[in-house]
């Protein structure tokens, strides 16, 4: 059954080896990632990860080895290699942040990991994510949800999109209203070539959280929403409000 899901970015910037300590922007989304990550470790033993799909890397491609895993006594040092025998698993930047996560659960979470093709049409998402939300009720443990999803891109005048736009802060609001709110079918609606030109990446991922919560009312609690560096991070958890179990 569902216990709780989390929404947080597929930001690097969140692991302090990578940003640097002395990088105070990113202080509060951080600490925001960590008390959810916290919050879904107390909520459930085991998470499914929900990401874009990419290509496979390790944290070291963005500066420093460090180590991560899918499983609880995993993370040693990693090689750059894949067949090294030891350390990280290459794999696409949305896991790197979901097993990082999971690492600092302040619980012994397994993790098991949903890769959401980018190109992936609003319906085949969504379907996708009705398939899991189907898999999870029939579960009679409590699973967790770990969203990792980034927004737009264009949030100011040195954002990695291209600058500030109107319509990609347009488009954030969009997303940090339907995700405070709780409104799947808004998250379902986002505009493919809306998120194509601002920089949303995570539309399918947003579409498959739309089909996995479709029958679920939830109680959210915003732990973040901001842009630094220029782009759009959003942290919430969502709780049921009663527990989800598969239908007869």
């Amino acid at each position: 059954m569902l216990a709780e899901l989390a929404i947080v970015p597929s930001a690097p910037l969140l692991v302090p080896e990578l940003s640097g300590r002395d990088a105070a922007e990113v202080d509060e989304v951080r600490a925001a990632v960590l008390d959810a990550a916290r919050s879904l470790g107390g909520a459930a033993r085991t998470w499914v990860a929900i990401g874009v799909d990419g290509p496979p890397r390790l944290f070291s491609a963005f500066g420093v080895d460090v180590p991560v895993a899918a499983s609880p006594g995993r993370e040693t040092p990693a090689r750059e290699t894949p067949d090294s025998g030891s350390g990280t698993d290459p794999m696409p930047l949305a896991m790197l942040i979901a097993c990082w996560c999971r690492g600092r659960a302040d619980a012994p979470v397994e993790l098991r990991r949903v890769l959401v093709d980018p190109d992936a049409t609003r319906d085949d998402a969504r379907r996708l994510g009705v398939d899991l939300a189907a898999a999870i009720a029939a579960d009679p443990e409590p699973i967790g949800v770990l969203v990792v999803a980034d927004g737009a891109t264009a949030l100011s005048p040195s954002a990695p999109g291209g600058g500030d736009r109107e319509s990609a802060h347009r488009l954030q609001d969009v997303i940090d209203a339907a995700v405070a709110a709780g409104d799947v079918d808004e998250l379902a609606a986002l505009d493919p070539l809306a998120c194509e030109l601002d920089g949303v990446v995570a539309r399918p991922v947003f579409a498959a959280l739309a089909g996995l919560c479709a029958d679920v009312d939830v109680d959210v609690d915003v732990r973040y929403a901001g842009a630094p560096y220029g782009v759009g991070y959003t942290v919430a958890t969502w709780s049921p409000t009663s527990p989800v179990r598969a239908r007869s």
